[in-house]
């Protein structure tokens, strides 16, 4: 008798054991911030087919399915794969194959790391990037001429962090075919005593740099997959590459459909007639790894070298003000005629009357509310009286924290007092439409996310400076802040409803991290690591 009882409880667990449901990836003991409508948490979830099929407590969950993969996440946070709304994927993947610049504290430091680089890099144009005198005790831009002493039969050329401005050598000029100082529409050349210095801003750089090689094929999957590794690390899933030619594109294409390149990209053109007339005529691009439907268009340089356009002038520098980097005409053309192809307008404006062009410029065409997301990036100083501009037209500001904790030492000496109270305004300008995409501008900033939540909330550097927090009526809360790198960001790139939150339905791209930021001191914020990264419910990343 007993053993005919054993078989029936047998038997019954095997039927219940099968009548569980198989699914690619099981997450439970968890804390999972769905970002959904009500920001609710939950235990666990479901993933099939690269998607997440039923969220719930970890005992439902557990009862329902089975996986190969069953992540026992023993209380951690899961969060949804972080988007950054505005970077340079491309750019940092060839950052990773120059002389890194960043964080030195002089000239001369910039000199000692490219002479090392140079002895394992030999061949072909120097470069580096990421060097800042603004962070270096003599804070004025500096001159080429030890750069020439020491490399005087190779070009050099150096980018300033942001991107905005270069020093190159004499070599380099010689084979740009560059003997005096021109005029620039929307750009300099940097004189001393009457002679050049090397330093170019804004649009002169264009004059040396486009002298470069372009990268062979080899090479620039190496950028892609170097920049794919590191961003993963980082719990980034989806990231916004801000300028590319539509080569760059078709480039992206081929790597994906071969499976070298998974990372999500939401790639705007670069403002050239040949990108318009390339999208114009194929229309927007549209895969779960790819979305093509947008222009990004510079409208003035950056505040670290005086390329910003201000509606007065620099405060330490009452010479100068900046400038737009085109005609009004141009911008207004190119606003009509991305309207009229229905497609995305994102414009980099960083100074007070760069913004208020084209705010005023995006409101003309776009007559009122409407749902066309078109973009300010940066959106970095606002004068008081045009922040109704973006709401009036639901112009998105798209802006990058990290950004106000690195200028935040300097930008008042640029600003003044009145000024810097309408900068780095987050909070204002979240109040516009109710909701604001967060990114960093990597390689400009670093490309961790996590610093981004960090800089949005707590408003300190690392050494927590100031106390107190920088202009602490423009942070964000945490779950602002959180919605921002994630479903605000999935937003402005019209991807809302398959991305950016943990929802039934939706891909199963999400992070694992160590803490909960949501809950952590600032302290613990920086110390935060990811320990785990899935796309499309494949792990692509876990920590050694």
């Amino acid at each position: 008798m007993k053993s005919i009882l054993y078989a029936a409880i047998f038997i019954i667990f095997l039927s219940s054991c099968n009548s569980k449901k198989q699914v690619d990836v099981i997450v439970y003991n968890a804390k999972v911030y769905t970002v959904n409508a009500k920001f609710d948490t939950v235990e666990a979830f479901a993933v099939a087919n690269g998607k997440i099929i039923q969220l719930g407590n970890t005992v439902e969950i557990r009862k329902l399915y089975s996986a190969k993969e069953e992540i026992n996440a023993e209380g951690r946070a899961v969060y949804p794969g972080f988007i950054d709304a505005h970077a340079h994927f491309y750019g940092y993947g060839q950052s990773l194959q120059t002389a890194d610049l960043r964080e030195t504290k002089s000239w001369d430091e910039v000199l000692d790391r490219l002479t090392d680089f140079a002895k394992t890099h030999p061949d072909g144009w120097l470069i580096g990037n990421g060097w800042d005198q603004n962070d270096w005790k003599n804070k004025a831009f500096p001159t080429n001429e030890k750069l020439t002493q020491l490399f005087p039969n190779r070009p050099v050329f150096l980018n300033r962090i942001d991107g905005h401005a270069a020093i190159a050598n004499q070599k380099a000029f010689d084979d740009a075919g560059i003997k005096q100082a021109t005029s620039i529409k929307g750009g300099d050349m940097l004189i001393q005593d009457g002679k050049l210095t090397g330093v170019l801003i804004d649009n002169a750089v264009n004059l040396v740099e486009s002298k470069i090689p372009t990268p062979d094929a080899k090479l620039a999957e190496k950028i892609f997959t170097d920049a794919q590794r590191n961003c993963f690390a980082a719990g980034l899933t989806t990231i916004d590459d801000c300028g590319l030619p539509y080569q760059a594109v078709e480039f992206i294409e081929k790597l994906q459909k071969e499976n070298k390149l998974k990372m999500r990209l939401y790639v705007m053109l670069a403002d050239a007639p040949q990108n318009y007339d390339y999208l114009f005529k194929r229309g927007a691009i549209k895969t779960d790894r790819l979305n093509v439907r947008s222009f990004k268009v510079y409208a003035d340089g950056a505040l670290g070298s005086r390329g910003a356009c201000l509606l007065k002038p620099y405060t330490d520098m009452p010479e100068k003000s900046g400038f737009l980097l085109s005609d009004i005409k141009h911008f207004e053309e190119v606003a009509a005629k991305i309207s009229a192809h229905n497609f995305q307008m994102c414009t980099h404006a960083i100074g007070d009357s760069a913004n208020r062009v084209m705010l005023k410029i995006y409101n003309s065409v776009l007559k009122g509310k409407n749902d066309k997301r078109w973009r300010i990036e940066h959106a970095q100083v606002v004068n008081k009286e045009d922040f109704d501009l973006f709401g009036k037209s639901n112009i998105v500001p798209s802006v990058q924290p990290t950004h106000a904790t690195s200028d935040m030492y300097w930008a008042g000496q640029r600003l003044g007092a009145d000024r810097l109270k309408d900068a780095y305004a987050y909070k204002q300008l979240l109040k516009q439409n109710g909701w604001i995409p967060l990114g960093t501008d990597f390689p400009v900033e670093n490309i961790n996310p996590l610093l981004t939540f960090y800089a949005a909330t707590v408003r300190e550097d690392a050494k927590g400076f100031p106390k107190g927090g920088f202009q602490m009526e423009n942070a964000l809360t945490p779950q602002e802040a959180l919605k921002g790198m994630t479903i605000w960001a999935a937003k402005a790139n019209f991807e809302e409803q398959e991305k950016g939150s943990l929802e039934p339905g939706k891909l199963a791209d999400f992070v694992i991290l160590d803490h909960d930021i949501l809950q952590a001191s600032p302290q613990n914020i920086l110390k935060t690591k990811v320990l785990k990264t899935y796309l499309n419910g494949e792990k692509v990343y876990e920590a050694k």
